[in-house]
C-alpha cells in the first residue's frame, strides 16, 4: 500500500503516534487509507448537503474494507461572486483547487480517493489534481437542483438574472421580481440548468470518472445518497485492481467528453476545463478542432437556458448514459474506454434507453446536426473565440453592427441598463481575459440585462472574458488573444463594424489591415488592475483562454 510510508516499520512508529493521536485503531490502519476531498462549505447552495454525500461515501469505504478519511476544499459560488470584483477569484481557485488537493494527497500518502465536488470550479480542479495524483479515484458529485416554479413555469438562476433585466426596463414590477427571487432557487443543488457546474459532472461521466448519474440524479434525491455509497464501495474496487485516473482520461475518453459535450449544449466554460484536464494527462488540446467533432456531432438537448428542460428531466429521461447511447449508437464515441465501474463505455450504456425524446432528441430527429458549440477565428479573433450556439436564436446566427467598446464589465451593464445599446449593436468587453481581469469574470449580468431588456434577438455580445452557462444569445468569449496582451480586442474602436457569422465559424472587424497595424503600433499595455496577492501572481502565470487559462512559467506561455 501506498500508505504504508507512513504507517508501516519501526520508522512510521513517530507518524502512529500522530494517528494515534487522531483516534484511529490498529485494525483501520492497516487498511488502505482512502482521502475522501469534501467540497462542503455553508456558502454555496451546490454544497450544503455534502456533508450528507460524505458520509454516505464514508460508509461505502468502510463496508468495502477501507478506512476513510476526509479532509477538505474550498468552493466559490459564481452566482454570489456575479458582477462584482469577488468574480475575479472564481476560475483562479480551479488551480488552487488542483494544487491543495494535489498537496494533501501526496503529503499524506492516500492509497485512493473520492472526489466529492458540485459547482463549477471544483469539478475541473478536481479531475485536473486526480490526473496528477494518479492513485484510484472515484467521482461523486452533490447534485443538481430541482427548478423554480413561476406562473405556470419552471425556472432557474437565468430566469432570475433576466428578470433583473426586464425590471430595468419596466417590463416587469417590483413585487413579480421579487416573486422570482423566491421561487427561482427551491432546493440546495448545482442551479438546475445545463450552467457549468451540470455541465462539467456530466461530462465527468463521459470521461468514464463518474458513476451513472452522477450529472443528473438531483440533489435531494435519496438516490444520490445511495449514488455517494456506491462510489466510496466502487473506489475500493478500483484499488484492488489498480486502475488509475491516467488509465481512464486518456485522450480518446477526453474526445468522448467532448463530444458528449457538443451533444448535451453544455457551458462554454467547459472549453476552458477540458483542455486543462487534457493539459494534465500530456494531451495537447487546441480548441479549434472542437468544430471537426462538432460537425459531425448532433445537438441532442436543450436544456435551460437554451431551452425549456432541466437536469431533472434530462435525469428522467435516461441522464448522460443515455445521450451517450445514442451517439455511440452512430459511431461517434470510442466504446473501448474504461471507466471507474470497472467496465467500459459501451458496457455501461449497452441497456441505457432514452425515455424521453423531447427530452433528449433521437440523433435521427435532432435540434441541429451540428453541436452545441463552436469555435470562432478571424481577424478579431486570430487564435480563437467560443460561444453556444445551441443558445444563439437564428437570427442572430449572422449578424452585424457598430461595436459598443467597455473596458470593464460595470462600464457595459450601466450602459445596458441605461438604455444606451439599441438594436444591432454589438457590446465588446475588453481587459476582463485570464491576465486582464485578472482573472477571466464571467459576464452573466451583462448577457442577462440584455435578454432581460428584450434585445436578445437583435444584440450580440464579444469579450476577452467568459459566459456563466446560464448566459444565452449571440454571446461570444474567450477571444484570443486578450487585450491585456494586445489582442485585437484591444484595437476596436466606438463604431467599427463586427461581422459575426456562428455556421462559417467566423468573427471579423471591418478594418483594414493597414489601420489596424497603425493601432497595434499606437497600443499601451495597461497598467495591472490588481497588483497584490493571489490574482498577482496568477496573472503573471496564466495562459490565455484558448488554451485553457492554465498556468505555467512565463517561458511556457
Amino acid at each position: 500500500m501506498k500508505s504504508d510510508a507512513v504507517k508501516v516499520g519501526p520508522a512510521q512508529a513517530p507518524h502512529r503516534s500522530l494517528f494515534n493521536a487522531l483516534g484511529y485503531t490498529k485494525e483501520e490502519m492497516e487498511r488502505p487509507l482512502v482521502g475522501i476531498v469534501s467540497s462542503y462549505n455553508e456558502i454555496v447552495p451546490g454544497h450544503m448537503n455534502l456533508d450528507k454525500i460524505v458520509n454516505a461515501v464514508k460508509q461505502g469505504v468502510a463496508m468495502a474494507g477501507g478506512t476513510p478519511v476526509v479532509f477538505p476544499a474550498i468552493a466559490v459560488c459564481d452566482g454570489i461572486a456575479m458582477g462584482h470584483t469577488g468574480m475575479k477569484y472564481s476560475l483562479v481557485t480551479r488551480d488552487l483547487i488542483a494544487d491543495s488537493t494535489e498537496s494533501m494527497a501526496i503529503a499524506h500518502q492516500f492509497d485512493a480517493l473520492v472526489m466529492v465536488p458540485n459547482c463549477d470550479k471544483n469539478v475541473p480542479g478536481l479531475l485536473m489534481a486526480a490526473a496528477r495524483i494518479n492513485v484510484p479515484t472515484v467521482f461523486v458529485s452533490g447534485g443538481p437542483m430541482l427548478a423554480g416554479h413561476v406562473k405556470g413555469h419552471k425556472t432557474s438562476l437565468s430566469s432570475m438574472f433576466e428578470a433583473v433585466g426586464s425590471h430595468a426596463a419596466g417590463m416587469i414590477s417590483d413585487d413579480e421580481l421579487q416573486e422570482f427571487e423566491n421561487k427561482v432557487c427551491p432546493t440546495c443543488g448545482s442551479c438546475s440548468g445545463m450552467y457549468t457546474a451540470n455541465s462539467m459532472n456530466c461530462l465527468t461521466e463521459a470521461l468514464g470518472m463518474g458513476l451513472g448519474g452522477n450529472g443528473t440524479i438531483p440533489a435531494v434525491y435519496s438516490e444520490r445518497i445511495r449514488l455517494a455509497k456506491h462510489a466510496g464501495m466502487k473506489v475500493m474496487e478500483m484499488y484492488e485492481k489498480n486502475i488509475r485516473p491516467r488509465d481512464i482520461m486518456t485522450e480518446k475518453a477526453i474526445l468522448n467528453a467532448l463530444t458528449v459535450d457538443m451533444a448535451l449544449g453544455c457551458s462554454t466554460n467547459s472549453m476552458l476545463h477540458l483542455p486543462a484536464i487534457a493539459h494534465e494527462v500530456g494531451m495537447d488540446f487546441d480548441i479549434a478542432f472542437a468544430n471537426e467533432i462538432s460537425e459531425k456531432t448532433p445537438n441532442l438537448c436543450h436544456l435551460a437556458p437554451a431551452g425549456p428542460t432541466y437536469m431533472e428531466d434530462l435525469n428522467e429521461a435516461g441522464g448522460v448514459w443515455a445521450v451517450m447511447k445514442e451517439l455511440a449508437d452512430i459511431g461517434l464515441l470510442h466504446t473501448d474506454c474504461m471507466t471507474v465501474t470497472g467496465k467500459t463505455v459501451g458496457e455501461n450504456i449497452a441497456n441505457s434507453v432514452n425515455r424521453n425524446p423531447e427530452v433528449i432528441r433521437p440523433v435521427e430527429n435532432p435540434y441541429s446536426k451540428t453541436g452545441g458549440l463552436a469555435v470562432l477565428k478571424g481577424n478579431l479573433a486570430p487564435d480563437g473565440s467560443v460561444v453556444k450556439r445551441s443558445a444563439v436564436v437564428e437570427e442572430m446566427m449572422v449578424h452585424e453592427g457598430p461595436a459598443r467598446v467597455f473596458d470593464c464589465e460595470e462600464d457595459a451593464i450601466a450602459a445596458i441598463k441605461g438604455g444606451k445599446i439599441v438594436a444591432g449593436d454589438v457590446v465588446v468587453i475588453r481587459y476582463e481575459g485570464p491576465k486582464g481581469g485578472p482573472g477571466m469574470r464571467e459576464m452573466l449580468n451583462p448577457t442577462s440585462a440584455i435578454a432581460g431588456m428584450g434585445l436578445g434577438s437583435s444584440v450580440a455580445l464579444i469579450t476577452d472574458g467568459r459566459f456563466s452557462g446560464a448566459s444565452r444569445g449571440a454571446s461570444i468569449g474567450h477571444v484570443s488573444p486578450e487585450a491585456a496582451v494586445g489582442g485585437p480586442i484591444a484595437l476596436v474602436e466606438e463604431g467599427d463594424i463586427i461581422r459575426i457569422n456562428i455556421p462559417a465559424m467566423t468573427l471579423d472587424i471591418d478594418v483594414s489591415e493597414e489601420e489596424m497595424a497603425a493601432r497595434k503600433a499606437k497600443w499601451q499595455p495597461r497598467e495591472p488592475k490588481v497588483t497584490t496577492g493571489y490574482l498577482k501572481r496568477y496573472a503573471s502565470l496564466v495562459t490565455s483562454g484558448n488554451r485553457g487559462a492554465i498556468l505555467a512559467l512565463p517561458g511556457e506561455q
